[in-house]
């Protein structure tokens, strides 16, 4: 037999082991050269509007580089450690260890580098596709073409071509710091078989949980009013994060082992096999497994809870777009109103106007949080004040005041009390007015509430005596809000061509709700969109490594099974030990890392978006089932070990 001939009859051997790492390979190089057609697609960059593509979809392709190499490397070293023995069986026959290393090699080159070509022409054939999704999800009208890019499949290729030599670097070193000895010992070798545990590991196990019980809580009063400095909210941040990360190392450590040892006490040492496949193999194989999975789970989190807050923000692009804009078209002057409605061309419109003051306001005595590093000085805010008369659905007394267009993130950053006095200082007189509370209800553009502050809305004959006692120091350059509602939502898109074609979007204080909206869901789509590819790689890339170590610990225990199986356990019994098995291998990290991404965006999910529920439960519930796929082909696996085992 030549070596040609042991190359082939190994690589069919090992391709049944190989097909998820081939399915991952491939799917990995499609994703990365459709990234990068889009990068090289002029699309990206000529469309009409804010959607400037190309420079996010680069770095995306850096990240998503980044993700892949580590995969490739790590799932390589699995599969070069569980062929040790054939690798000190070739030895044995007389192959010197660079003979050995070619035989691999080539093995990997065919392996590799078909799964390269093939994934390019899946990205190549995916490409349209993705790009229509992306044109779809940021409401772009532009055409999506099919074009073959040759710079994205020679950057493809030099770059999966250089991981490729990395991974043949840290084969050729395995094998020439391996001893004969050594490499029959490799793949025999226990993870962490511990029958006691510690002290030490109780301590870590408590310490765990306590560690990430306090992150969450600290989380949680992010923006509840307890934490009144931005230093303070900076600190806190630092703290949330150190503590949830190492608690999940001292988790997987300890804690798994401690819950699990406290299980089996409790037991009394009485455990079916279901117990003993599932909770003790978990027991005493997820220490050692600790720094994996504490990376797994950290980053799952940061997928779903990024991931999250751009659906927030894409799903609430038209309330979030509305708070700032409260009419279909706004101006600050009559003749840019009148240029805009007299292009209309028959379009049935609404107007109304209303005027503005601009007055120094001392809010200290409703301000519950400390303003220093808000940029607002709480004695003295220059808020935008109208009179009730002019504000549909609001009527205030002569002593009183209410604010409107008060968002709830800035809500959580000042922490209003529900009452108090407000102080309104004219340039010679200053009104103390009873305050009411705050309206979501928003009556004019951003241009006036400069930072996102709210507007006071106070009775007429207040009003007019602030307005005889104007400080011309804080008066902006306009004092009037003019907003045009058409009577036809269908005609929205019309009426903003008008208003694009007059370029009043570059006059100061004007604005289209339209316009804001679209541009709020393009920018927030591309995020959504480049996010939740990065996502979808990680998961599947992290699938496969979990999967890939239920593989290695499948033929490590394949002799326990045979051993069960002599004694008379079914393969049903022992499959439903499996099962259970897989849920806490792959379960626990899925929990815990959506556990993570739910409190993280809970803490601040307001400053994205107005709704909270359905776009995180959906990310979570997608996120759930893709991953879920990767435990059941674990017990698919097992299954097979199972039946194999007798």
């Amino acid at each position: 037999m030549n070596i040609n001939q042991i190359i082939l009859r190994n690589l069919k051997k090992n391709l049944k082991n190989y097909y998820l790492y081939v399915f991952a390979l491939i799917f990995s190089v499609a994703l990365y050269f459709a990234f990068v057609t889009l990068q090289y697609d002029p699309a990206m960059d000529s469309t009409k509007g804010t959607l400037k593509g190309g420079a996010a979809v680069r770095a995306a392709s850096v990240l998503l580089i980044g993700i892949v190499a580590v995969f490739l490397i790590y799932a390589n070293n699995i599969f070069i450690k569980r062929r040790s023995k054939e690798i000190g069986m070739f030895q044995l026959i007389g192959l010197t260890k660079n003979r050995i290393f070619r035989i691999l090699s080539a093995e990997n080159l065919i392996i590799y580098f078909g799964s390269l070509i093939v994934g390019i022409f899946f990205g190549f054939a995916v490409s349209k596709l993705i790009l229509m999704i992306l044109f779809q999800i940021t409401d772009v009208e532009t055409a999506a073409s099919l074009r073959f890019s040759l710079k994205a499949m020679v950057q493809t290729l030099g770059v999966f071509g250089g991981i490729y030599v990395l991974i043949m670097g840290m084969n050729y070193l395995f094998i020439q710091r391996q001893t004969i000895l050594s490499l029959f010992r490799t793949s025999s070798k226990t993870e962490s078989r511990v029958g006691r545990i510690s002290v030490f590991e109780i301590i870590m196990g408590v310490l765990g949980l306590g560690l990430i019980a306090t992150g969450y809580y600290v989380s949680s009063q992010l923006f509840s009013g307890n934490i009144t400095s931005m230093n303070s909210l900076f600190g806190s941040m630092v703290f949330i994060l150190a503590s949830v990360i190492i608690g999940t190392y001292f988790f997987y450590k300890g804690s798994v082992r401690f819950i699990a040892n406290i299980i089996r006490r409790n037991k009394q040492g009485y455990m079916n096999i279901n117990e003993v496949l599932s909770l003790s193999s978990v027991m005493f194989r997820m220490k050692s497994n600790a720094m994996l999975l504490t990376i797994i789970t950290t980053v799952s989190a940061l997928a779903i809870g990024l991931l999250s807050l751009s659906y927030i923000s894409y799903f609430s692009a038209e309330n979030s777009a509305g708070n700032g804009t409260p009419d279909d078209f706004s101006f600050v002057t009559e003749a840019q109103a009148e240029e805009f409605t007299e292009e209309l061309d028959g379009i049935p419109y609404t107007k109304e106007k209303l005027e503005v003051l601009r007055v120094a306001v001392n809010v200290e005595d409703i301000v519950g949080a400390d303003m220093e590093g808000l940029a607002f000085d709480a004695s003295e805010m220059t808020l935008a004040v109208v009179k009730d008369t002019e504000v549909e659905g609001i009527d205030v007394g002569e002593n009183q005041t209410i604010f409107t267009g008060f968002y709830d993130a800035l809500q959580k950053m000042m922490q209003l009390d529900d009452s108090g006095e407000l102080v309104f200082n004219g340039k010679e007189e200053s009104f103390t007015l009873n305050f009411l509370g705050v309206s979501k209800q928003s009556v004019l553009s951003g241009y006036f509430s400069g930072g996102g502050l709210p507007t006071a809305v106070v009775d007429e004959k207040v009003y007019n005596r602030l307005s005889q006692d104007l400080d011309p120091k804080i008066q902006g350059e306009h004092s009037q809000y003019i907003g045009i509602n058409l009577e036809s939502e269908e005609q929205i898109k019309k009426a903003d061509e008008v208003f694009q074609s007059l370029d009043l979007s570059s006059k100061v204080g004007t604005t289209s709700d339209y316009a804001s909206t679209k541009n709020l869901k393009q920018n927030m789509g591309l995020t959504m969109f480049i996010v939740g590819f990065l996502g979808l790689t990680f998961l599947i890339t992290s699938g496969c490594i979990l999967y890939f170590k239920q593989m290695d610990e499948g033929e490590e225990e394949r002799p326990n099974y045979t051993i069960l199986r002599k004694l008379g356990y079914t393969n049903m019994d022992l499959l439903r030990g499996i099962q259970g098995k897989q849920v806490f291998n792959f379960g626990i990290p899925l929990l815990v890392g959506l556990l993570h991404s739910y409190f993280a965006v809970q803490s601040g999910w307001f400053f994205f978006g107005t709704e909270l529920w359905t776009p995180m439960f959906i990310v979570m519930g997608v996120y759930t089932g893709l991953y879920s796929i990767f435990g059941l082909l674990s017990v698919l696996y097992y299954k097979r070990v199972i039946k194999e085992a007798l």
